[in-house]
């Protein structure tokens, strides 16, 4: 390793790459949150109560492994969970 400047230290070298891959994989599973997400929208504005049910299921899933990676807080999950299903139902 090249003999590092003053003030840099290594743990926070390593911390800055650990952030790094965090955050690119925080940024997919956001990214795949979201565009299940408009999925279930467009089926629920087609009226296609199956598939947006399907869908629903799919995204309920998704945001449940979100939640537990550390990627969203609980309650917005359940926000979420909440308004999309009532969205479903009321087709």
């Amino acid at each position: 390793m090249a003999k590092l400047k003053t003030g840099r230290h290594t743990s926070a070298l390593k911390a800055a790459r650990q952030a790094l891959r965090r955050r690119t994989v925080n940024l997919s599973i956001r990214s795949g949150i979201k565009s299940i997400r408009q999925k279930v929208q467009i089926a629920v504005e087609k009226k296609d109560k199956t598939q947006a049910s399907q869908l629903l299921k799919l995204a309920f899933s998704e945001w449940d492994k979100a939640v537990k990676k550390g990627v969203i807080h609980s309650n917005a999950a359940a926000h979420q969970k909440a308004r999309l299903s009532k969205m479903v139902h009321a087709l």
